[in-house]
């Protein structure tokens, strides 16, 4: 190849100015439009700033807990007094009802006591007024048997110092027996009734005889009360329907349990006059 012979030349060719000028224009214009962007973007950054203001926010909030707080432990504090007072109350209460009813079983007692106290008066007048009323009545009888019996002269009560046999059992156990106590129904050994101090005495000498007063006065042999003999039954009241007994020991003498404030006593006939005596032995 000849050295004159024409080579192409590897270099690009030169663009033309109006292509050059086109590139510029929207290079510049892209450029532009960063800018534009760029310039446009702290007006839009609104939210930035109100995240900026946490703090202030967070301050409230704090003062909001805390309050919260503090009535929280007040309503404690409430309730913890009125559990307080509720507790301290139903203690008052416990006490003024204890105290009342103290004072109710006292109230209870000496009324108890005072009726205690009138029914024993109340008997013992009764008592006393029986045995005026019984008086009265064995003076009357007196005075009508005199006039039948006139002429004939009584004999006097026998002495306890002549008792023998079955007689002597049942005035020794009669007397045995001064200074137990009277319980109604009482059949001993240590406290008896009228008529279960009579049924014992004369168990002793093997006669069986019934419960009550008003059998035993009618359970022998009626004889007069100026012809006694010890171991005699005497009776207050009528035959059959005596409202009490008691044995006769001899020397104008009777051994009974009487009452539940003299018990088994032994008294003479002037102290309570029989009505009437049986003999059974």
């Amino acid at each position: 190849m000849s050295h004159t012979a024409h080579i192409p030349s590897h270099r690009k060719p030169r663009q033309r100015a109006s292509k050059s000028a086109l590139r510029a224009g929207v290079a510049g214009g892209f450029l532009s439009t960063i800018a534009v962007a760029g310039a446009a973007g702290p007006a839009q950054a609104e939210p930035v700033t109100q995240t900026i203001e946490m703090p202030t926010i967070t301050d409230g909030l704090s003062t909001a807990v805390a309050a919260s707080a503090q009535a929280t432990q007040q309503v404690a504090l409430d309730l913890e007094t009125r559990a307080s007072e509720d507790a301290a109350a139903e203690k008052a209460a416990k006490t003024a009802k204890k105290a009342h009813t103290e004072a109710v079983r006292k109230a209870e007692a000496k009324k108890k006591a005072e009726a205690a106290a009138k029914a024993k008066a109340e008997a013992e007048a009764e008592e006393r007024a029986e045995r005026a009323s019984r008086t009265a009545e064995r003076t009357t009888l007196s005075a009508s048997s005199g006039s039948s019996d006139s002429g004939s002269s009584a004999s006097a009560p026998s002495s306890s110092s002549n008792v023998s046999g079955s007689a002597a059992s049942i005035v020794a156990f009669a007397k045995a027996q001064v200074g137990d106590a009277y319980v109604s129904g009482g059949t001993g050994p240590n406290a008896w009734d009228c008529s279960g101090l009579v049924q014992a005495a004369y168990r002793t000498a093997g006669i069986d005889l019934p419960r009550v007063s008003q059998s035993q006065s009618t359970a022998g042999t009626q004889v007069s009360l100026d012809n006694l003999q010890p171991g005699d039954i005497l009776y207050w009241g009528g035959a059959g329907s005596a409202y009490h007994v008691a044995i006769y020991v001899g020397g104008g003498e009777f051994v009974g349990a009487q009452n539940s404030s003299t018990g088994t006593v032994q008294r003479s006939l002037d102290y309570d006059r029989p009505t009437g005596a049986v003999r059974v032995l």
